[in-house]
């Protein structure tokens, strides 16, 4: 019966159910209201992804713009195991139904790799499977034309270096992670690098990116490009050269170096052994080197024409100055000084000290300048200190204070020994006689350079003065008399050309003496009349010649494709007539 106490009940339970659903309402208000923009924050939150926009990797480039180092790109393939199923392809305009069977194998085909690891890979609760790392563009390229929405790609970044070695020891190489690991592939990475970016984009259920929502965090920056001032047309063919000197002397290794004489550019920096910077691991670790910039060694009577240009700059000497140089001479302490021959006395002027390569003629003649004087000389040729170029592991090589030399090292220095010299800073002190005094610093990496065409120039060094004008030019005549009229330096002459230069046949150190093995050497410049070009090569260790005779035929070949590759004309004047005896 509906009396009054069941009406009150009634009528309280509505009040309760009014009041819930106000509060309800009130709620729902606020999640739609109030709390909207948070929850939609946390739903975007819950499917957006942050990826890494990796900055692709500069070039490297020869003076031409020929490309030594790039980056190409491969994928890595993968697969979304749990939406793995059939699918229809459009083939050749008509729509195909595959089973995951026929999918799995014209896959494996493409990829060149076995159908059931690619079976075996579509099976699993997973959302991820790989199934080939570094595809290739073309495989990459027929997969994604497919459109299978359960394939997906991953690019990935390989350094590649088309012209193999050619300037290997120069450029260096990047580990399997793109890391720098050697030349300039290291000292350069502040230019080849670039900035890698960010962007954040939504995923749907099936992980697949919500184009629409695509939004860039920080923008990526690509590498900028290295230039050399390397010509790869001609290191190559100076890399063919050392390697066959390097045989045909049985030698630990060989180099040539072409430096422009007015400008300091290294147009060739040739090492045989060389490697391939797309296998270093094919070659031992001390031919992955640079041996021009890092192997210091005595260069022997390479050095001469550094005392002769001492004594004529100080005034101590002239070209025609004469000296009796003997086979052996006695120092006043005791010690003798030896010729490399055993010979007469022989009636010399400075200029044939130098063409015959005469130890005692050159301490006696170069020995009128004082040890303080030659030292500060030395040093301004650049010996003792590192070139301009900051080639990593650049050694400075070795120049003792004058202070510290006993009176032994005090004349040899004259004939290079007591001092040490890198291949670059030997042709460096050639291309100052050849620049009319002025020493350069010699230029590797002519600059960085950005993909608008901006040029940062690398920053050289200031020149120096080390020769008046006309000590070089006495300098260079002189030398030009060593390949007209030396026996070893004829070896070097070039038909057409005049051409000058200096041999040398250094003891190599070992332990407290020498051992039986040399460092044979030819440097040159030419043509001599206005010198544009040095070469200068470099044998070490050779076991079938122990002289010169080792490095002419090489400098030969070198110069000779220098002087063609940039169309010098032949020579049409002759030398000064200086005498290199006196009666």
């Amino acid at each position: 019966m509906f009396n009054e106490a069941t009406f009150r009940r009634h009528q309280a339970l509505a009040g309760v159910v009014l009041l819930l659903i106000l509060v309800f309402i009130a709620r729902l208000a606020w999640f739609q209201i109030g709390a909207a923009e948070q929850y939609r924050d946390e739903a975007r939150d819950a499917i957006e992804v942050t990826h890494t926009i990796e900055a692709v990797r500069g070039d490297i480039l020869d003076s031409e713009g020929n490309v030594l180092a790039t980056t190409i790109f491969t994928w890595d393939v993968n697969i979304d195991p749990v939406n793995v199923g059939p699918v229809t392809l459009d083939i050749n305009g008509k729509q195909t139904p595959f089973t995951k069977e026929e999918i799995a194998a014209y896959m494996a085909g493409i990829l060149n790799i076995d159908t059931k690891d690619v079976l075996s890979k579509m099976t699993g609760e997973g959302r991820y499977a790989n199934l080939k790392q570094r595809a290739t563009a073309t495989q990459f390229t027929r997969l994604k034309n497919l459109d299978i929405p359960w394939v997906y790609f991953d690019r990935k970044q390989t350094r590649y270096y088309p012209q193999g070695a050619v300037a290997g020891n120069l450029i260096g190489f990047v580990g399997t992670d793109g890391s720098p690991l050697a030349g300039l592939e290291r000292t350069m990475n502040s230019c080849l690098a670039g900035t890698d970016g960010k962007e954040t984009y939504e995923q749907g259920a099936d992980l697949i990116k919500i184009p629409s929502s695509i939004r860039t965090i920080t923008p990526v920056r690509d590498g900028s490009d290295v230039v050399l001032s390397i010509n790869s047309d001609l290191q190559y063919a100076a890399q063919q050269e050392v390697a066959a000197t390097v045989r045909r002397l049985q030698a630990d290794w060989a180099s040539a170096i072409v430096i422009e004489v007015k400008t300091g550019k290294i147009l060739a920096a040739a090492e045989a052994p060389t490697v391939d910077p797309n296998k270093p691991g094919a070659v031992r670790q001390q031919n992955r080197a640079s041996r021009i910039f890092q192997a210091a060694f005595e260069p022997g009577s390479i050095l001469k024409p550094v005392a002769a240009a001492t004594a004529v700059d100080t005034k101590k000497a002239t070209p025609v100055s004469q000296v009796i140089a003997p086979d052996k001479l006695r120092m006043p302490w005791g010690q003798y000084i030896n010729d490399s021959e055993v010979h007469a006395p022989e009636k010399l002027t400075l200029t044939g000290v130098l063409t015959q390569s005469s130890n005692t003629g050159i301490v006696q003649l170069g020995g009128k300048v004082d040890s303080a004087t030659r030292y500060d000389y030395m040093k301004k040729f650049g010996m003792g200190h590192k070139t301009g170029v900051n080639f990593e592991g650049e050694s400075s090589g070795v120049l003792a204070n004058y202070t510290s030399w006993d009176k032994f090292t005090d004349k040899a220095v004259m004939f290079g020994q007591g001092v040490s010299l890198t291949p670059i800073q030997t042709a460096a002190i050639f291309q100052t006689f050849a620049n009319k005094g002025v020493r350069l610093s010699p230029i590797l990496v002519s600059g960085c350079r950005d993909k608008d065409g901006n040029m940062t120039p690398t920053k050289v060094e200031p020149e120096v003065r080390v020769l008046s004008e006309s000590s070089a030019a006495q300098t260079v005549d002189m030398l030009e008399k060593v390949v007209e009229k030396g026996p070893i330096g004829r070896t070097a002459r070039i038909f057409g050309y005049r051409v000058a230069g200096k041999t040398g046949t250094a003891q190599i150190a070992e332990g407290k003496g020498y051992g039986r093995l040399h460092a044979v050497s030819f440097v040159g410049l030419a043509p001599a009349e206005d010198p544009q070009y040095v070469v200068a090569v470099t044998a070490y260790k050779s076991r079938t010649v122990s002289n010169s005779l080792g490095a002419t035929p090489g400098f030969v070949a070198v110069m000779k494709q220098v002087l063609k590759t940039y169309g010098i004309p032949p020579s049409t004047t002759k030398s000064k007539n200086i005498p290199t005896e006196w009666k």
